[in-house]
């Protein structure tokens, strides 16, 4: 099974709303993120393994091929 990953995602913070078009990482998760407009600093939901998965448009790479995300 080949599927494409898509590595852009926009990720957007909950406590000011600014958006922007980052590159995931693909070997890494992305557990901390610094909003570049309030400077807070984001990490994932309850349940969530990643800033993208949480605030992002696009799933982290991980969890698009299905086999889970870092531990």
């Amino acid at each position: 099974m080949t599927e494409d990953v898509i590595l852009e995602s926009i990720i957007t913070c909950p406590n000011c709303g600014h958006s922007k078009r980052e590159i995931m990482p693909t070997d890494a998760c992305m557990y901390f993120y610094e909003c570049e407009s309030c400077n807070k600093l984001l990490k994932p939901n309850k349940g969530d393994c990643c800033v993208f998965c949480s605030f992002g448009t696009v799933k982290c790479p991980p969890i698009q091929k299905g086999i889970g995300c870092c531990s």
